[in-house]
């Protein structure tokens, strides 16, 4: 690995021998949940997710939905995330290494959802899912591998469910969430001291799983023969990384002592999955077209002080970080067009407020705001058997990045520009 190429003298006066960053973050970037995880939304950009009820993965969105689905119905779906994350340094960089090489290459998904319909009142159901978390990969030697080389947080739900319809018009539902988490942070670190030492870079590497426990909640309603409304709600899911960091070839023996102050041998690092508020609305405005909307709010204001930072010449060697993070909103439109008994056609737009200012981006999470440009088919294959195919784009522009270590404000400056997500999603759901 290559070591801190120093800038001016003086500047290092005001002293950084390490700094460890560990963040236990959202979704990798943007504020962003995998709206994909399900079939026929996969098309819609998440447009009418809490009142489209098509197929069983509508109680990942709104577990009231499954009132509408008759009979016994499997939901089977998979999606490859491919990602064009690439940073580019600029003119007040202080960091020397390569520019990091594409972030995110793929990452592959799956999940699967049943309902059962009990009555012509109740349902029951169950999803296993993954509609949160993404992973960041960057060269080994790139210009920012003090702050991230590697970051990975995955959540995996269970979801049983349970739907009631009060009235005809009106249904009920919950969906009690297991979520298994896994977090894993990979970093260099600086063996260097004051500059005055030319030793390789040491390694420090962070993993651990955790299970929270959490709940969602929806509300359908049937304004009338045309149109629905849904609203739900998911409870935010707590879960604690508690493990011993593994540092390697760490020769700088002010950072061994900072370490060891750090108490590195129990470090603890809590998260929240955020809270969510969505607002859907479907209407057939004939035969042959739907038309959908949501409007969404998540809680990422709770990611704010998290995370450890140390550096190895300060008195004081642990601290929380302030991330900063802020509450988003989302917005989606869409529509459905019928074109014939067994072709449906989804297509939508969505936006995504970030949950960053630029000022406090990190390359450890770059977040930006976010749109999403999404199409879909479903074909009915036979009686009972339906396929999907759809396609998304996520586009987040560009980003900027300013970081600089904590004490001795050595900076890392670039931008990620024209990222994008591709996310390529099929399934299939049999009825029975």
């Amino acid at each position: 690995m290559h070591n801190l190429r120093r800038a001016p003298y003086q500047r290092q006066l005001s002293g950084l021998a390490c700094a460890l960053s560990l963040l236990t973050g959202n979704s990798w970037a943007g504020g962003l949940f995998i709206y994909e995880a399900g079939q026929e939304g996969n098309g819609l950009a998440n447009a009418g997710a809490a009142a489209l009820a098509r197929d069983p993965s509508v109680l990942m969105s709104n577990p009231a939905a499954i009132t509408e689905l008759r009979g016994t119905q499997v939901s089977a779906n998979a999606q490859v995330i491919l990602g064009d994350i690439k940073f580019s340094r600029d003119g007040n960089n202080q960091f020397d290494g390569n520019e990091g090489g594409n972030a995110l290459q793929y990452l592959p998904g799956a999940s699967t959802f049943i309902t059962h319909q009990l009555d012509e009142r109740s349902a029951i159901g169950f999803g296993m899912y993954g509609n949160f978390g993404l992973a960041l990969n960057y060269d080994d030697d790139w210009a920012g591998r003090y702050f991230s080389q590697e970051t990975a947080i995955i959540g995996i739900s269970l979801q049983p469910t349970y739907a009631y319809k009060i009235t005809d018009d009106l249904s009920l539902g919950i969906g009690p969430r297991l979520m298994y988490g896994y977090y894993r942070t990979e970093m260099a670190i600086n063996n260097n001291l004051l500059g005055l030492a030319n030793r390789p870079d040491g390694q420090l590497e962070y993993k651990d799983t955790d299970v929270g426990m959490g709940v969602n909640l929806g509300l359908l309603y049937h304004l009338g023969p045309r149109t629905q409304i849904g609203l739900a709600y998911t409870s935010k899911i707590d879960l604690e990384f508690k493990d011993r960091p593994n540092v390697r070839n760490i020769s700088n023996p002010i950072i061994n002592a900072a370490l060891n102050r750090l108490d590195a041998d129990d470090l603890e690092l809590d998260m929240s999955v955020p809270q969510t508020v969505l607002l859907s609305v479907a209407h057939d405005l004939d035969p042959q077209w739907k038309l959908l909307g949501s409007l969404g709010w998540q809680d990422w204001s709770e990611f704010g002080n998290i995370g450890v930072e140390v550096d190895a010449d300060a008195a004081d060697v642990s601290r929380s970080v302030d991330r900063q993070y802020k509450d988003t909103w989302h917005v989606s439109l869409g529509a459905q067009y019928q074109a014939t008994r067994q072709l449906r056609w989804s297509f939508g737009v969505g936006y995504d407020s970030s949950a960053v200012e630029d000022k406090n981006r990190t390359v450890d999470n770059p977040m930006g705001e976010a749109w999403r440009f999404a199409t879909g088919v479903n074909y009915q294959l036979e009686e009972g058997l339906d396929l999907h195919l759809a396609y998304t784009l996520v586009w987040l522009g560009d980003m900027e990045v300013d970081q600089s270590k904590a004490r001795s404000g050595t900076t890392l400056s670039g931008s990620y520009q024209n990222s994008a997500l591709h996310i390529l999603g099929g399934g299939a759901t049999w009825r029975f």
